[in-house]
């Protein structure tokens, strides 16, 4: 697994003192170094940066110990003993990475299902992985499976299943040394999409809400452009009755003293003689 130390151990007791060690690495047998004798056991300062810090040889045996290793070390490591006799030691490393967790979700799409009393079902993995399988279980029989070795896209594999099913489903993600299993419950799980339908807005209700909407961005713009005319208007008017005033100074006139003349109205009163 990536991260891991591996050891490649030669089963050889000792090498003799004027032997030397050749490593080598890949198809082409590219060499990684060649170490003298008189090395003692440590890091090894190699050339190729994939191997920098990572290497350490036991020079009295060969064997060799790969720290931190990851994908790109994957391939055949053979190192070459040149002493009184010739040897030669191969090992084929495969590194695989670490497998996220499977991912179940409901697929809630209307025409996913092909029935209203069964349940469709995704099993997905979070990161693209490569040498793994993505397998639906039912208890230990393989019901599906896939397997595509692209990091551009993530294993994904559907599953239909009755909602009162009562077998145990599992989703496993795995590679030749490792796996991950997510179990499946259904009775949680396949009860999600129904719960949202019930409170999801119907085609009708959302319609009404669009024309709600609309209906109230017209009226603010009726009010504000009505408000708008009459400010105008009333500009206008003022502009109108705004005339120029001329003030003139005042003359005045001495008033008539003379009293008028009060005609008196003469009374007669008649008595009547008592004898």
């Amino acid at each position: 697994m990536e991260g891991d130390s591996v050891l490649l151990h030669t089963n050889v007791t000792a090498i003799q003192q004027n032997d030397d060690i050749k490593l080598e690495f890949g198809a082409n047998n590219s060499l990684i170094d060649k170490i003298l004798r008189k090395k003692l056991f440590g890091v090894l300062d190699v050339p190729d940066k994939r191997f920098r810090d990572r290497l350490k040889l036991d020079d009295q045996t060969g064997s060799l110990t790969i720290t931190n290793i990851t994908t790109e070390h994957t391939g055949v490591y053979q190192l070459v003993i040149n002493g009184a006799k010739r040897t030669i030691i191969r090992f084929n490393v495969s590194v695989y990475a670490r497998l996220p967790v499977p991912v179940i979700r409901r697929d809630c799409s209307s025409s996913s299902s092909s029935s209203s009393l069964n349940c469709l079902l995704v099993c997905s993995s979070v990161l693209s992985v490569c040498d793994a399988t993505l397998s639906w279980y039912a208890g230990i029989s393989v019901l599906s499976s896939i397997s595509v070795c692209d990091l551009s896209i993530s294993l994904s594999l559907p599953l239909e299943v009755e909602y009162q099913d009562k077998n145990t489903y599992s989703c496993v993600l795995n590679n030749p040394i490792s796996n991950q299993t997510t179990h499946l419950d259904i009775n949680t799980l396949c009860h999600t999409c129904a719960e949202s339908d019930t409170h999801s807005p119907s085609q009708q209700d959302l319609l009404l809400k669009v024309w709600i909407s609309v209906g109230s961005l017209l009226i603010v713009a009726i009010v504000v452009g009505i408000f708008y005319i009459c400010r105008k208007s009333k500009n206008v008017s003022i502009q109108t009755h705004d005339e120029e005033i001329t003030y003139a100074e005042p003359t005045f006139f001495k008033g008539n003293r003379h009293k008028p003349k009060v005609e008196e109205e003469s009374h007669v009163v008649y008595a009547v003689a008592m004898r």
